[in-house]
């Protein structure tokens, strides 16, 4: 069922996302009196078309991983002499600089609509505070404690840990000193400088509170299953949703936290643990599975923990007014735009390691998840994709229309077209570097799972 919700998560996103692109060549071409011979959702041989009045073909494809918009034009094949001034190619520079921005932009334009419905909906938030502060950490030696909330970092504004999370992960590669601002429980507030030295170089993936040496406070949760991944260790063992553990290695536990610290030490070794289930105790034994990451070798389970209870003053709800949430959705647009084009010029600059990049193997299990999280989780998902879509597909890298926006950039300085050799080298170069991306992407899909 998992995997199922997963591809139809990812085909209602990618479908979406590609389609508002798509759409917005469309418009735009056809705004600029271009003649649209074609509006392919997915490549390969159609499932599903019709012509429009127009004698534009709508087809719905095959393979659902992009899309186009094909356009009269005399270098594609012979146009008509009465036709001519349709094409694409004979029209003015600026009107092909509007078609080939149109699709990225219909991608930002589809965040800040899908955040403004979030935003006036109302978002669930759990207020970020300090939870436990690692002894001679960034964060100890910053002055950070327990019980302290985070209400801005580096100056941003940060009402939850998303936010917490977003100004410390733009702050990748730093050194000197970051400015943590708090409150105490009495309102008091307080400022941290907390010194930090190439700031998460390199992590995969960024855990941006652990490198600083603290961790978000949480209610005491109790040892209890909520769900148990299949073919893992904790399946292969017999734990089953709903077990509660009682002791592991004949020591007693209270607490989820304890339970995690015995798994993770135990990488290769079996575990007894004593469990209740149904009212009746039972011993069984789990083997965690060793994985090393950063050449520490941690046991894994396969387990995770059931529902959580937040007390009311750890929780708050943050809804806006149409204008309000408009104004939260350009800002919240912005900024993961310019999260995203830092991180590819951080990416480029070898300050975020490559195995950072997601092919449609993780898309497909974050959109499942999201999906699975809740309605806002998935909305939010979406936008950020499609940002992401927007901003990549400005690269300016030919075959993706920031290539193109550059060629016809240099022709509108130069008064002339880019030579077609040209285009055709850039073509070949483009294909090349694209290809070896999808298939990084798609070797460090294989190795997330």
């Amino acid at each position: 069922m998992g995997i199922l919700q997963n591809i139809l998560a990812v085909i209602v996103v990618l479908g979406l996302l590609i389609t508002v692109h798509e759409f917005g060549h469309f418009w735009v071409a056809r705004r600029c009196g271009i003649r649209v011979l074609r509006f392919s959702v997915g490549f390969g041989k159609p499932l599903v078309s019709r012509v429009d009045r127009h004698g534009t073909e709508f087809a719905l494809a095959a393979i659902p991983l992009g899309g186009y918009v094909k356009m009269l034009d005399e270098r594609e094949g012979p146009v008509d002499p009465s036709e001519q001034h349709l094409a694409f190619n004979r029209q003015h520079v600026l009107k092909r600089i509007a078609v080939v921005v149109a699709g990225p932009l219909a991608n930002f334009i589809l965040a800040v609509v899908a955040y403004w419905v979030m935003f006036m909906a109302g978002t669930s938030a759990i207020v970020p505070m300090v939870g436990k502060v690692t002894p001679d950490s960034p964060a100890a030696r910053g002055g950070l404690q327990n019980g302290q909330e985070i209400v801005s970092v580096q100056g941003r504004q940060t009402p939850d840990w998303n936010d917490v999370n977003l100004a410390l992960v733009a702050e990748i590669g730093a050194s000197g000193h970051l400015e943590i601002s708090t409150k105490d429980k009495q309102g008091r507030l307080e400022t941290h400088q907390l010194p930090v030295e190439r700031f998460m170089v390199r992590q995969d993936p960024p855990e941006p509170l652990g490198t600083l040496g603290f961790a978000p406070w949480r209610p005491v949760v109790a040892p209890v299953i909520g769900q148990v991944l299949d073919d893992s260790p904790a399946a292969q063992g017999g734990l089953q949703p709903g077990d509660r553990i009682r002791s592991v290695a004949g020591q007693p536990i209270s607490t989820w936290e304890a339970l995690v610290s015995h798994v993770q030490a135990a990488a290769d070794t079996p575990l007894a643990l004593r469990i209740e289930r149904d009212g009746r105790d039972m011993t069984i034994t789990v083997t965690p599975e060793g994985r090393e990451q950063d050449g520490v070798t941690t046991g894994f389970m396969g387990a995770g923990v059931g529902s959580v209870s937040w007390p009311e003053e750890y929780q708050r709800t943050l809804s806006w007014g149409p204008l309000g949430a408009m104004g939260q959705a350009l800002s919240r647009t912005g900024e993961m735009t310019s999260l995203t084009v830092g991180s590819i010029g951080k990416m480029i600059t070898g300050l975020i390691s490559p195995s950072n990049l997601s092919g449609p193997i993780t898309i497909a299990r974050v959109a499942g998840d999201s999906a699975r999280s809740g309605l806002e989780t998935f909305i939010s998902f979406l936008a950020y994709l499609s940002i992401s879509l927007g901003v990549l597909n400005l690269l300016p890298v030919p075959v993706l229309d920031g290539g193109h926006l550059v060629y016809y950039v240099i022709e509108l300085v130069r008064g002339r077209p880019v030579s077609e050799r040209v285009q055709a080298f850039g073509l070949r170069i483009g294909m090349a570097l694209i290809a070896s991306l999808m298939l990084m992407a798609f070797y460090f899909d294989i190795m997330r799972l």
